[in-house]
């Protein structure tokens, strides 16, 4: 039986492409991250850009779940398209996902969940897709065993339908669920701070009708764990927040990143 595999889009690019490099940036940045006050989470929220750039917020999220990293066998990522309009979500059809640190397979029985709950099956929207694969390198070295992930893109949908979703496919002390989305985009430093940090208000607050849809390009992933983790009573808790300003310079176009987790 041939596997299909979804080869790398943003290797070289985002992050690098030659393994003993990327596995030395992932280590380095996570060294640099400080764990959270709280429990280890079961759902963290982490940005997607170039590490250079987010990998400092992306790591603190990663840190966090260092403490039940070894009984972790199941990753589900939620992330949005930027590439491909899409109505509802989509899950891939590949069998695997690749990295420059080696093949994740798709997670089936997972997959078959999501697909039964309203997911469509479609390569299309992950192709090109960056925000799903860059969080793939971190796991890889995190976890540090063999594990499966379930990527699912997130278009269009009602909060109330990617809450269910996310409840679908929530599942035990073997599971970690991954949003992954950047915060405001492209403006001066001082306004992307302030912007971010209602934001992060109404995250904590678990209150997801704040949440813009200018303040994050994952918003609608991003109001539906807010509103599933608002259902289920579970508490939500900043680990980093930070923007481009803070590793480029730049603070005259910025894009905001955030860390958050999510308590079991």
């Amino acid at each position: 039986m041939t596997v299909r595999i979804r080869r790398p889009a943003v290797a070289g690019l985002f992050y690098p492409s030659e393994p003993a490099e990327l596995s030395a940036t992932v280590d380095g940045l996570l060294a640099a991250a400080g764990r959270g006050t709280g429990s280890a989470p079961h759902a963290i929220v982490v940005p997607h850009a170039g590490y250079v750039y987010s990998g400092p917020v992306a790591a603190a999220a990663y840190r966090a779940v260092e403490e039940r990293a070894a009984g972790i066998r199941h990753v589900v990522l939620f992330g949005p398209p930027h590439f491909v309009p899409l109505e509802g979500a989509a899950v891939p059809a590949a069998d695997a996902w690749e990295t420059p640190l080696g093949v994740v397979p798709v997670a089936a029985g997972l997959r078959a969940v999501a697909l039964r709950a309203c997911a469509d099956p479609a390569d299309l929207p992950h192709a090109p897709e960056h925000s799903l694969e860059v969080q793939l390198p971190f796991l890889q070295r995190v976890l540090q065993h063999e594990f499966s992930v379930l990527p699912v893109v997130i278009g269009e949908m009602p909060t109330s339908a990617v809450a269910d979703l996310v409840a679908e496919l929530w599942g035990g002390d073997d599971t970690l669920v991954v949003v992954s989305t950047d915060l405001s985009h492209y403006l001066d430093d001082a306004t992307a701070r302030r912007i971010d940090e209602a934001t992060a208000e109404a995250i904590t607050g678990l209150r997801p009708e704040a949440i813009g849809d200018g303040a994050a390009c994952g918003y609608r992933a991003l109001r539906g764990l807010v509103e599933h983790a608002r259902r289920a009573g579970l508490t939500i808790e900043l680990l980093a927040l930070a923007t481009s300003a803070d590793t480029s310079g730049n603070r005259s176009r910025v894009v905001g990143y955030g860390a958050f987790g999510v308590a079991a």
